[in-house]
């Protein structure tokens, strides 16, 4: 079952253009504490890596749900990919709106506008749904193929070892070659080229370059 996607947002004047990242800890009932302190850390290093691109710093509520609002022009992908790839990273639920948000302070938890509503209920509507990502950019034929090309993100990124994962953040976030991932792991470049195999690297990268580039709205026909 596919969620079903957000409808074009139309701001008002008073409207700000932002973008609004849902993340929901999948099964953080079962351990809050522990979901709660990694979430923790994700915020902090979110906060500090698209500092440039923030509207309204992350924040994570109690029931373990982060949030965040970032300028329209950012990429959703990158804070994602970062929280996946953390260290002893869990299972999150994404909902990415880009559209009209109030204006106002604090962080993001404390924000409103329609695409917070939006991003409320496409990510109930993944919750129902099993589903894992969901994205609106106002652009239907953009959005139906990035949820068509999302599960395959997913599946990429759950499949990973710890190991692997670590691996995976130096290639893709951190952009380093194998054998400066090697030098830096203090492993042999051998070694590290089959981690690289088994982390599928290349096809995450290619997966990931081919998302952003719909969500940029490159080669794809936007509809009014």
């Amino acid at each position: 079952m596919t969620a079903t996607i957000a409808a074009p947002i139309v701001s008002r004047v008073e409207d700000t253009q932002g973008l609004v990242v849902f993340g929901d800890v999948v099964g953080s009932r079962r351990d809050s504490a522990a979901a709660s302190a990694w979430l923790r850390e994700v915020v902090a290093e979110l906060n500090e890596a698209c500092a440039a691109d923030l509207q309204a710093e992350f924040a994570f509520t109690q029931g373990d749900e982060l949030q965040g609002l970032l300028a329209a022009a950012a990429d959703p992908f990158a804070a994602m990919l970062r929280a996946a790839l953390s260290p002893g990273s869990r299972k999150l639920r994404w909902a990415v709106v880009r559209g009209g948000v109030d204006a106002g302070e604090g962080p993001a938890i404390e924000r409103t506008g329609e695409a917070f509503l939006a991003a409320r209920g496409l990510l109930d509507a993944a919750r129902a749904g099993r589903e894992r990502l969901v994205i609106s950019t106002g652009r239907p034929d953009a959005d139906g193929l990035l949820n068509d090309m999302a599960p395959a993100l997913v599946d990429l990124l759950d499949g990973l070892t710890p190991t692997q994962r670590a691996v995976a953040r130096l290639a893709v976030i951190e952009g380093l070659r194998q054998s400066e991932v090697a030098e830096r792991v203090g492993k042999r470049r051998a070694t590290v080229s089959v981690s690289f195999a088994r982390a599928k690297v290349v096809p995450l990268e290619r997966l990931v370059s081919a998302m952003r580039r719909i969500y940029a709205g490159e080669g794809v026909s936007a509809h009014e």
